[in-house]
C-alpha cells in the first residue's frame, strides 16, 4: 500500500560554512556577521561586553565604511552598484538596525583587528540581502575585497575610535555645561545668603553662598573649554595610510577623497596627518583626552565632596544647604537620607582616574609602527565619556537643581563667628583683632559689641564694616580708618601677644 503521510521536507540548516585560512566553521544562519568574528568570539571571551555597547562606536565605524565606499566608487576601484549596496548597509546601520550583530568584546586582541572584521562581515551580508542574495555568497559581495578595500584595521579603527570620541565629547559638553548652568543659576538665587567660609576645615571668613556656587559654576566653565578644545585635535586621522602608513594596496587619490566624504558625511573638518607613518602609532590625542577628562572628573567630584560637607547633617553636621532626598539612606536607621547623587559621581571620578592610567600605559606599550592596545584604549575613554555624561545629567537634575539653603542656621553661623573680626585688621589692626576674637571665643559675645565697648569704633561704624556686602566683598569701603593706638592696643592686648 502506498505511504499517503506526509512526506518529508528537508529542514532549514540552522547554521552556513563559511572557511577562512585556517579551516572551516559554522556560522547561524541568521547571523550578519562570519567567520572571522566567530573566531573573535571564541578568542576573547573577557569583558562579556560587545562593541554594540557603544552605539557611537559602532556608528563611526560604518560612517568610515560608508566614506570608504564612497571614496572607492569615485576614483574608479569598486563596481559602483557594491559601492552604492554597501552605502545603503551603512546608512541601515546608523539609523539603528544590525547594532545586535556587532557581537565581538570590546577588550581583544589584534589592535581592533576583530572589530573592523565584524563591522566588514555584517555590511557584506546586510550589502547581499538588499541585493537579493543569501547571507554568505561572498563572491558577490565580499567583506575584504569589497567592504575593506583601500583599507587596513590600522587606519579605519583609530580613525572611527576618532569619531567615536567626537560624538562623545559633544553629549558630554552639552551635559556639561548645563550642569554649570545650574550651578550659576543656584549662586544667584542664593546671592544674598551670607555664610562663614572655611580653610582647611577651620572657620576662615565670610562670604555668600552665591558666591560659593558660582566658583563651582566657573570651574566646571574653565573645564567645559578645555574638554571644547581637546576637540579638534581628533579630526587629524590616518585614513590611506592601510598597513603602517605607507599607503600599500589604497590607491594615491583615495586618502584625500575618503577624507572628502567623511567630513561631508559627519560635518568635521577632518585633515589627513602629515606623517602617516608617524599617525599610525601615535596615541598621543587619546592620553591628551584621558587627562583631560581626568581633570574635569576629579574637579567635579571636588564640588561633589563640599556638597556633602555642606549638606551634612542634618542635626550633627554643617548642615547649610539642603540636597533633594532621592532615596531612603538605610535598611535599619528610619529617615537616614544619603547623599547618593554625589556620591555616584565621586565614583565615577575614581573610575575616570583609574582609566587614565590604562590608557597612560597602552600608549606606552605600543611598539614599532602600531600600538596593539588601542581597544582597551577606545574601551577606557568610551566609558569615561558615557559616565561622565550620565554623572553630570543625573547631578543637575538629581541634585543641584533642588539644593535649597538652610538659612536660619547660616544666619546663626555668621552671627556667632570670630571669623568676622578679619573685616577689622585694616582699621584697628591685627594685634587688636586678636584680642577680640579670643575674647569673643571665651566669653560668646559679639564682636560688634566687643568693638564699641572698646570704644574703637561707633556703633554705625562697625555695623557697615561688618554688613554682608561688606563681608563677602560685594561692597568695598574706600574711606579708611586710621589704625587704632599703641594705648588702645595695650588695653585689648595686654598678655602674650596675638592670638595664632
Amino acid at each position: 500500500m502506498p505511504d499517503i503521510s506526509t512526506p518529508e521536507t528537508t529542514p532549514t540548516p540552522a547554521t552556513r560554512t563559511e572557511t577562512d585560512s585556517l579551516g572551516a566553521v559554522e556560522i547561524p544562519v541568521d547571523a550578519y556577521w562570519g567567520i572571522h568574528t566567530a573566531r573573535a568570539l571564541e578568542n576573547f571571551p573577557i569583558s562579556r561586553r560587545p562593541i554594540s555597547v557603544y552605539s557611537d562606536l559602532v556608528d563611526s565605524l560604518v560612517i568610515v565604511k560608508q566614506a570608504a565606499a564612497r571614496a572607492n566608487a569615485e576614483i574608479g576601484v569598486l563596481d559602483a552598484e557594491k559601492a552604492r549596496s554597501i552605502d545603503e548597509a551603512c546608512q541601515l546601520v546608523r539609523n539603528g538596525a544590525f547594532h545586535d550583530q556587532f557581537v565581538v568584546g570590546v577588550i581583544q586582541g589584534g589592535a581592533g583587528t576583530s572589530t573592523n572584521m565584524n563591522a566588514n562581515e555584517v555590511l557584506a551580508n546586510v550589502a547581499l540581502e538588499l541585493m537579493g542574495e543569501a547571507k554568505g555568497r561572498y563572491d558577490l559581495m565580499h567583506p575584504l575585497d569589497d567592504v575593506n578595500r583601500s583599507q587596513s584595521t590600522n587606519d579605519v579603527y583609530p580613525t572611527a575610535v576618532k569619531l567615536a570620541l567626537c560624538f562623545g565629547l559633544n553629549d558630554l559638553l552639552v551635559e556639561h555645561d548645563l550642569l554649570r548652568g545650574s550651578f550659576g543659576e543656584k549662586g544667584v538665587e542664593f546671592n544674598d545668603v551670607l555664610k562663614i567660609g572655611r580653610t582647611q576645615l577651620q572657620d576662615a571668613v565670610p562670604m555668600t553662598l552665591g558666591q560659593e556656587f558660582h566658583g563651582f559654576a566657573t570651574t566646571l566653565g574653565e573645564d567645559n573649554a578645555r574638554l571644547a578644545e581637546t576637540v579638534p585635535l581628533l579630526w587629524e586621522i590616518n585614513l590611506g595610510a592601510t598597513a603602517i602608513g605607507t599607503g600599500i594596496t589604497a590607491d594615491p587619490r583615495y586618502a584625500d577623497s575618503v577624507r572628502q566624504h567623511l567630513r561631508e558625511l559627519t560635518g568635521f573638518a577632518y585633515v589627513t596627518a602629515p606623517d602617516l607613518i608617524e599617525a599610525t602609532s601615535d596615541a598621543g590625542v587619546f592620553m591628551q583626552l584621558s587627562g583631560i577628562l581626568k581633570r574635569s572628573a576629579i574637579k567635579l567630584s571636588k564640588i561633589c565632596n563640599d556638597l556633602r560637607l555642606l549638606s551634612s547633617g542634618p542635626q550633627a553636621g554643617f548642615g547649610e544647604i539642603n540636597l533633594p532626598a532621592r532615596q531612603a539612606g538605610s535598611s535599619i536607621m528610619p529617615g537616614k537620607v544619603n547623599p547618593v547623587i554625589p556620591e555616584v559621581v565621586n565614583q565615577i571620578a575614581f573610575s575616570i582616574a583609574g582609566a587614565d592610567v590604562t590608557v597612560t600605559m597602552a600608549a606606552e606599550a605600543g611598539q614599532l609602527q602600531l600600538n596593539a592596545f588601542e581597544p582597551v584604549i577606545a574601551h577606557s575613554l568610551l566609558q569615561s565619556l558615557a559616565w561622565l555624561t550620565q554623572g553630570c545629567y543625573t547631578l543637575r537634575v538629581n541634585c543641584v537643581d533642588g539644593i535649597t539653603a538652610n538659612v536660619e542656621r547660616l544666619d546663626r553661623l555668621v552671627s556667632t563667628s570670630v571669623g568676622v573680626v578679619t573685616a577689622l585688621t585694616p582699621y584697628i589692626g591685627y594685634s587688636a583683632s586678636s584680642a577680640l576674637a579670643k575674647t569673643a571665643l571665651l566669653t560668646g559675645r559679639n564682636i560688634s559689641d566687643l568693638v564699641v565697648e572698646a570704644d574703637l569704633m561707633t556703633r554705625e561704624r562697625v555695623t557697615k564694616l561688618l554688613s554682608p556686602a561688606r563681608l563677602s566683598g560685594l561692597e568695598t569701603i574706600t574711606s579708611a580708618i586710621p589704625v587704632i593706638s599703641a594705648d588702645a592696643q595695650a588695653v585689648l592686648n595686654p598678655g602674650e601677644g596675638d592670638l595664632d
